[in-house]
């Protein structure tokens, strides 16, 4: 078995991530070396692609997800919102409606598996040929199943939500539902089969969404991917069990990698970056967190905070507030810079500013706004 230090993990997982050094290829490309890029929100899912490729902007990836369609936003590990690669939606839908659900809702506000069924066709049908906001998207259930699925009964962030809104992400994970574009102010919902006919889920996904998850973030145990899909561990167990893997040693544990995947660098990581809001190397660290978040960081950047990474691990955080084009950019050290450090702050401040479009301007010091929700 091998043996294999933190500073060479963390090596790896940043050149994976293309935060060692951009990425080949186009945002679709970003995003499938992640496993997936959270999109809950979307100038962060911007920046996070626009980060790990060369030339990159905001534009670019609006232009993938909502021209080319070679992205598809949608639900997607956690039930949360990600952009995923339309060529692996097939995998994506395939392995996540295999995942085993236990739905959390109260025994009396809970739906039933036959109410579940009739609202997914429900879904399916109103979105086949619409873009339809939230309200609309009730309204057509409603028609269909009875008033039942439209009672407020869903705590939300500003009152109830309609029954039905519990399974919204079961939907997504059955190919049913994805997002459209805004139609001003409002969100809107439509079907990926309107530009994929003939999607399907793949059969026996769940191997290859193991895979794609290691390349990203093995080693890595059941546990670990348990809770970057919010599955039942037990079934997160099965599921390494029956894979081919190789176990390592990381400093006295027992992970895996994919069989064949052994290769580590030999080079402690190094650089300065900006993470955005829910970037996939910071937030799906599973028992890493300690060793990610050190220090100070364990407790100034509890929560969700966008980062600045140093030599791969947590040494501050940083916030942005966006007037026209100009993008106010504060960033909070834990520790003093260097002059050389300084200097890459400053490039790491004029790439946001060119990945979203704007003139950023740098101010060093206490970040005063709490995570965001």
């Amino acid at each position: 078995m091998s043996s294999i230090d933190w500073p060479r993990v963390c090596a790896r997982r940043l050149a994976r991530h293309g935060l060692a050094a951009a990425l080949p290829g186009a945002p679709t490309d970003a995003v499938a070396a992640v496993a997936g890029t959270h999109a809950q929100v979307m100038s962060a899912a911007e920046l996070a692609i626009g980060l790990r490729l060369d030339g990159v902007t905001r534009a670019d990836v609006r232009h993938a997800l909502w021209t080319e369609r070679s992205l598809v936003k949608t639900f997607g590990p956690r039930g949360t919102v990600h952009l995923l690669p339309t060529r692996e939606l097939p995998m994506w839908i395939g392995a996540l409606s295999a995942v085993p659900w236990s739905n959390p809702m109260p025994a009396d506000l809970r739906m039933s598996p036959e109410q579940t069924d009739a609202v997914l066709d429900a879904i399916e049908h109103a979105l086949a040929d619409a873009e339809l906001t939230i309200d609309e998207l009730t309204d057509a259930i409603v028609a269909a199943v009875g008033s039942w699925a439209g009672d407020p009964v869903m705590d939300a962030f500003q009152g109830k939500w309609p029954r039905w809104r519990q399974i919204t992400h079961r939907a997504g994970w059955r190919g049913a539902l994805c997002f459209g574009p805004n139609r001003g102010r409002n969100v809107t919902y439509t079907n990926p089969r309107r530009w994929l006919p003939d999607l399907e889920p793949a059969p026996d996904a769940v191997p290859e969404v193991l895979d794609r998850y290691l390349y990203a973030f093995g080693p890595s145990t059941p546990e670990r991917f348990a809770n970057w899909l919010v599955a039942p561990p037990a079934w997160a167990k099965q599921v390494f069990e029956a894979a081919e893997l190789e176990p390592v040693e990381v400093e006295g544990k027992v992970a895996w990698v994919s069989k064949g995947d052994t290769d580590f660098p030999d080079e402690p990581p190094r650089g300065l970056r900006l993470l955005p809001y829910f970037d996939a190397y910071a937030y799906s660290v599973g028992n890493d967190k300690a060793r990610l978040y050190p220090g100070v960081a364990a407790e100034r950047a509890a929560g969700n905070f966008q980062v600045l990474l140093v030599d791969g691990v947590v040494g501050g955080i940083w916030h942005q507030r966006r007037s026209g084009r100009r993008i106010r950019v504060t960033v909070e050290p834990f520790a003093r810079l260097s002059k050389p450090r300084r200097a890459e702050l400053d490039e790491q401040v004029d790439r946001v500013g060119a990945i979203l479009e704007g003139t950023p301007e740098l101010t060093i010091g206490e970040v005063t706004v709490g995570g965001h929700a």
